[in-house]
């Protein structure tokens, strides 16, 4: 793998960014544009996903980024589940729910890889 030099690089940042737009865009249509909590909730949710993938780039260290990615995966999971209470509620439809709840599940996956490709990384350079 080439060496990245900036996280704006990294495709699950990229995805993570897109995702969170979409998340925008979901929450400026009704009925959700008028629910302020739940609204500020899962934009909360899906704009952590890049910040976190962005902080832990920045400390320069593969284990406190491993770290930071979990919390990505992790906010990328709470996302799902807002989604699916909010479809529930009425408040997204099936359409959007279900592409998210894929785009979402296919970036966890990215990012579960990059963690075991960082982490065999060090393993093999702190021998």
């Amino acid at each position: 793998m080439a060496k990245v030099s900036a996280f704006e690089d990294l495709e699950i940042w990229k995805e993570a960014v897109r995702i969170a737009v979409e998340i925008y865009r979901l929450a400026d249509l009704s009925p959700l544009r008028n629910d302020y909590k739940s609204r500020d909730q899962i934009i909360g949710a899906a704009i952590s996903i890049s910040n976190n993938i962005a902080e832990g780039f920045e400390y320069n260290n593969n284990k406190v980024f491993v770290k930071y990615l979990h919390y990505a995966k992790g906010s990328a999971g709470e996302v799902r589940s807002q989604l699916a209470i909010l479809v529930a509620a009425g408040r997204v439809n099936n359409q959007d729910y279900e592409k998210l709840k894929m785009d979402l599940f296919t970036l966890s996956s990215k990012i579960k890889s990059f963690i075991n490709y960082l982490n065999t990384y060090n393993q093999k350079n702190n021998k």
